[in-house]
């Protein structure tokens, strides 16, 4: 399915709301939060669009490749990061229907209140997007980025 040609209206949404989400965010960060929901989700699509995009912004090969495993290469990421990915593995998977207090306190005491938000409204957008890709199975691969 060409989602974009199917449901015009909601892929114009989509594309404002990630662009009003992406407002404020570091745009390395912003990939990185983007691999890990995508990896978590396993949208291929997402996922190379993400990495090479991280790429192309200048992100090492070492910590892509690690960023599934983030917790066992803390000494890759800041902890500003690390509380980031805590956060998007918690809002992404809601495992027990809920992000952990101690999870959203951790990454409350890296950034400030519109921060979060805007991090928040981050993950749960590039969620959608994954959602769309793996439903509609978008073919990874042809992606080229912009930077």
């Amino acid at each position: 399915m060409q989602f974009a040609k199917a449901a015009p209206e909601v892929y114009k949404a989509m594309v404002n709301l990630d662009a009003a989400a992406r407002k404020g965010v570091d745009p390395a960060l912003a990939e990185l939060v983007k691999v890990r929901a995508s990896q978590l989700n396993h949208c291929a699509f997402c996922i190379d669009m993400h990495t090479k995009d991280a790429r192309a912004a200048g992100e090492s090969e070492e910590r892509l490749y690690l960023l599934n495993a983030w917790e066992d290469a803390v000494h890759l990421y800041t902890e500003q990061e690390q509380a980031a990915l805590a956060l998007t593995e918690a809002v992404t998977v809601l495992t027990d229907g809920f992000v952990p207090d101690e999870v959203y306190e951790r990454a409350a005491k890296h950034f400030e209140e519109g921060e979060l938000a805007q991090l928040i409204a981050l993950i749960f957008t590039i969620n959608a997007w994954n959602r769309i890709g793996v439903t509609t199975r978008m073919t990874p691969g042809a992606y080229k980025p912009t930077v």
